[in-house]
């Protein structure tokens, strides 16, 4: 490359353009040129887009509106129509005829006049016959046999037990009433080691089942005759009733009981 002539002077201006040029003549130079055009070309293609764009109406088109103006006009003595006769005006003023109803269609009623009512339908009438009446019934009569129903009857109230002494831890002591009289088998073979005729008094502590216990001689007649206690030995078999206070059996008292020997024991 040849130098400039140093008497030649070189403006600024010309100056920039040297330098310029050897820019591009360099790699760097050639690559900032491809750039550049990659940039216009860019710029080029949104200014093409935004031109497009602007051709385009954005939103919905003005609708045109049409107004139409009417005129009243008066009509032409040509149009106007004729005017009505005395007899036309006598017509249109005399009231209208009521005409005939027709049979085939009911009168509507007035709204303010009640609905007639409905004719009743015939009635076909069924003949009807009481039953025949029958003897009359006998009124029931009650049989003087006939049971009559109410409270149990329990019998006449059983009165208390007669007190006829004390017992010998000291609780009363009342007379003994048989569930069962002992039988004379059942009192033979006790009293045939005693000697009689007598008796023998012993005191006994009722218990369930009508039986006796704790029994223990009183008396006995004649004295030494081992009467008593034949009694106490055969006393297991005794079947008692207990003493009765107010209605109420006295299980557990104390009752006295004879037992006469040579006689029928009672």
């Amino acid at each position: 490359m040849s130098q400039p002539d140093p008497a030649i002077e070189i403006t600024p201006v010309e100056r920039l353009r040297l330098a310029l040029a050897e820019r591009l003549r360099s790699g760097a130079g050639r690559r900032a040129i491809g750039l550049g055009l990659a940039l216009l070309i860019e710029a080029l293609l949104i200014l093409a887009l935004i031109s497009l764009g602007s051709s385009v109406g954005f939103g919905d088109a003005e609708e045109e509106v049409t107004v139409v103006n009417f005129e009243a006009t008066e009509p032409s003595e040509e149009e106007q129509p004729p005017e009505p006769t005395p007899e036309q005006e006598q017509q249109e003023t005399r009231p209208a005829e009521p005409q005939p109803p027709d049979a085939a269609t009911p009168p509507a009623p007035s709204p303010l006049e009640p609905a007639p009512a409905p004719e009743p339908r015939a009635v076909i009438p069924t003949p009807f016959r009481l039953p025949p009446a029958g003897p009359p019934r006998p009124a029931p009569t009650t049989r003087p046999d006939a049971p009559v129903y109410g409270p149990v009857d329990s019998g006449p109230a059983v009165p208390d037990t007669a007190r006829v002494g004390t017992a010998p831890n000291g609780q009363p002591l009342y007379a003994a009433r048989w569930y069962r009289e002992p039988r004379d088998d059942e009192l033979a073979g006790y009293l045939s080691t005693a000697s009689g005729p007598g008796w023998g008094l012993i005191a006994c502590r009722t218990a369930p089942d009508f039986r006796v216990e704790d029994c223990v001689g009183l008396d006995e007649y004649p004295a030494g005759s081992r009467i008593t206690r034949a009694v106490l030995a055969a006393a297991w078999q005794f079947k008692v009733r207990p003493p009765v206070l107010g209605g109420v059996p006295q299980v557990g008292s104390w009752v006295r009981i004879r037992i006469d020997y040579g006689t029928r024991p009672s």
